[in-house]
């Protein structure tokens, strides 16, 4: 295979399929995990207010207003509940809800404090957990409301409370239960801290990673168009002098010293002939570029497609030798792709510059996609340019503009929701693309 193809001694998924076109912008995929996290914190508080509460109750015996302190644990349940099918459905989560919910947590927090002894509680530094994930959640207006809220909350608790009757067998009874508290209180809070916040900056990790991955495929792509606009003007240009060598050679085939020398008239033919190809290579350029569409689309199918584009390959590459294996069943009725016929091209020419004595084609199907693989028998993959694989311009060929065949082999297949695989064999290397055939049927409209 073609050196421009790094190479790796495992298989090598550069192109993970990506559905960009109509998902939700990643500022809500993130709003969306957090939200979840909120809810499995609120599950854990759950279970950490009816541990609690059962304890309190039973085991200090320590009474307390257990049906309206119930009601405030099913209040946070329902409340959940709530936000569990707002997950399901296509709504966008905004900063706006994710404070409310911070705040019906709030208010739940404030009435459990209420109904068991206000700011004496030593779970009342509990607000600062909720302030932390409000800081790392939410804009910075919020958050500020959010500790006005807290602070407000505090201040009412110090005045309006019930407080609890505390059975005492010692003097120390009440000073000793409430420093249990405070440690139970303070481990609980700084678990909850670290395993959320953990969590909380995964997603926004996962967040950067992602806009930085649209940032480079949005320029990956102003490349392309760039491209394109250059090769359609070159080949309007090419157009004019190719049509004029054309008519001369013809010409020349009708000179009486050319038709008495067979062998000048045989290389008159070539010349013609190579310049035939010329012509037909600008007539794609153009049509893939969309300026000649109106010959109409070609429906035709995979098995038929690929077998006629491998015979092309064939008949105009003319390799030592080529295994050809199609083994796609069921067939599936698609449009003929100028733009997809030409990234097979450009791996099959890739395995052949580096194996010229024998290059191997297998094409099966796997559940809803294409795989196409090629091999060839040459010195493998170049480790050296692994990280860059499919950037343009990378290429160990060692000529201007090496690497860009890949690049558009990459794009091309992205662009169709597929990806590209490589690796070394025991002797030479493959390449797979797997296409899903969702986007190469003709009842997917779509342009490259």
């Amino acid at each position: 295979m073609n050196i421009a193809w790094p190479y790796h001694d495992k298989p090598f998924l550069t192109l993970p399929p990506t559905g960009l076109g109509g998902a939700a912008s990643d500022a809500d995929v993130t709003n969306r995990k957090n939200l979840l996290l909120l809810v499995q914190l609120r599950w854990l508080a759950v279970a950490g207010q009816v541990l609690t509460i059962l304890v309190t109750q039973y085991w200090f015996a320590i009474p307390l207003p257990l049906a309206e302190m119930a009601g405030v644990v099913l209040f946070l349940v329902g409340l959940n509940i709530f936000s569990l099918l707002a997950l399901r459905g296509n709504r966008r989560i905004s900063n706006a809800q994710l404070f409310v919910a911070l705040i019906f947590d709030m208010a739940a927090l404030t009435t459990q404090l209420y109904l068991s002894g206000g700011v004496s509680n030593p779970f009342v530094s509990l607000y600062l957990l909720q302030i932390t994930l409000g800081a790392a959640l939410l804009a910075p207006w919020s958050t500020w409301l959010l500790v006005v809220a807290a602070s407000a909350c505090f201040v009412f608790l110090i005045f309006v409370f019930q407080p609890i009757a505390i059975p005492r067998h010692g003097g120390s009874d009440f000073q000793a239960l409430h420093l249990r508290g405070m440690f139970i209180c303070f481990v609980l809070a700084a678990g909850l801290i670290v395993i959320f916040m953990t969590r909380i900056n995964r997603n926004l990790r996962e967040r950067d990673a992602y806009l930085a991955d649209l940032r480079q495929r949005s320029a990956e792509e102003d490349h392309i168009v760039r491209m394109g606009l250059l090769a359609s003007g070159a080949a309007h240009e090419l157009g004019t002098p190719l049509s004029t060598i054309s008519v001369i050679l013809s010409d020349w085939r009708q000179m009486r010293g050319v038709k008495r020398n067979r062998e000048l008239s045989d290389d008159v033919a070539e010349m013609q002939a190579q310049i035939e190809r010329c012509k037909g290579i600008v007539t794609g350029i153009l049509m893939s570029s969309g300026q000649a569409r109106g010959e109409g689309t070609i429906r035709t199918t995979i098995r038929r497609f690929l077998d006629d584009l491998v015979e092309e390959w064939r008949v105009s590459r003319q390799p030592l030798k080529l295994d050809y294996s199609n083994g796609f069943e069921p067939d599936e009725q698609i449009v003929s792709d100028t733009a997809l016929k030409q990234v097979i091209f450009n791996v099959l020419d890739n395995a052949q510059e580096a194996s010229h004595d024998w290059v191997g084609v297998t094409v099966e199907r796997r559940d809803e996609k294409l795989v196409l693989s090629v091999e060839d028998r040459g010195p493998g993959f170049d480790k050296d340019i692994l990280d860059t694989l499919g950037q343009p311009y990378m290429s160990s060929k060692g000529r201007p503009g090496g690497g860009l065949g890949l690049f558009l082999v990459f794009n091309v297949v992205r662009k169709l929701g597929g990806d590209v695989s490589a690796r070394n064999m025991a002797e030479g290397a493959r390449v797979t693309l797997s296409l899903p055939l969702a986007a190469l049927t003709y009842g997917d409209d779509r342009e490259i």
